[in-house]
């Protein structure tokens, strides 16, 4: 079976596994972010199913996929809003992080150690796909895409995020995160693999899906506080996308 899985890359999330739910730890950037995250990927799932985000249990009867799940930090609150959540990730060491915080929290996520292409391979089908922060870490980007599509019903809705490749963002994202905040351990993101808006929208409608939305994540460092942007995709960006009926 092919499989998109970077092994070097796989190697720099277990060797951090143990830090994933620490909001101070080497995901601190992503535990500012989470917030944005969410907000957008819940609208996003509300429009397209006709969820009213006021009722209990908003997504009840969706399923929904987090590929490349780390410790779950988006899992566990599509869990609470309703929906029937497998995590996956290529990563071992994540998954008993991930199942250990989730059973302390009294929330039932399906963690499972395999790849976009192995779940694709067993025929899994769902509503939705969230696919945070991992296309920059594969090995065949258009190849892992046609596998997240695949995975979805006719009608779902892949969530796609990643960093833009130009000069700010390896300012921001590598220089800044990596070197001067040490948020991060050096090495952790590849500037020649991130993926401009335009080419991923390349990829997603090579993937076979159909792209209909893009918003960036904004970090303003005077306000230490992430927003989202219409117009600004110079470094984190969000893509929504729609599988043909």
């Amino acid at each position: 079976m092919q499989t998109t899985i970077d092994p070097q890359e796989v190697a720099k999330f277990e060797a951090m596994a143990a830090e994933w739910w620490d909001p101070t730890g080497k995901f601190k950037p992503l535990h500012m972010m989470n917030p944005v995250r969410l907000d957008y990927i819940v609208t996003q799932i509300a429009a397209e199913f006709g969820r009213d985000l006021a009722s209990d249990n908003p997504f009840e009867g969706l399923r929904l996929l987090d590929i490349g799940c780390g410790g779950g930090l988006l899992s566990e609150p599509m869990a609470r809003l309703g929906a029937t959540v497998v995590g996956a990730d290529a990563a071992e060491r994540n998954i008993p992080v991930a199942q250990v915080h989730a059973e302390q929290s009294g929330l039932e996520i399906d963690y499972r150690n395999t790849t976009a292409e192995a779940l694709a391979e067993a025929g899994e089908q769902f509503d939705v796909v969230l696919n945070m922060e991992v296309v920059e870490h594969v090995a065949d980007p258009l190849a892992y895409l046609t596998a997240c599509q695949q995975l979805l019903k006719p009608g779902g809705l892949m969530i796609c995020s990643t960093l833009n490749r130009n000069p700010k963002s390896y300012a921001m994202a590598i220089f800044g995160a990596e070197v001067v905040m040490r948020w991060l351990p050096r090495g952790t993101h590849e500037w020649k693999k991130f993926i401009t808006p335009d080419e991923l929208f390349d990829l997603i409608s090579k993937a076979g899906l159909n792209p209909v939305d893009r918003k960036g994540f904004v970090f303003n460092p005077i306000l230490w506080s992430w927003s989202t942007s219409a117009r600004d995709l110079s470094v984190n960006y969000v893509t929504a996308s729609i599988k043909p009926e």
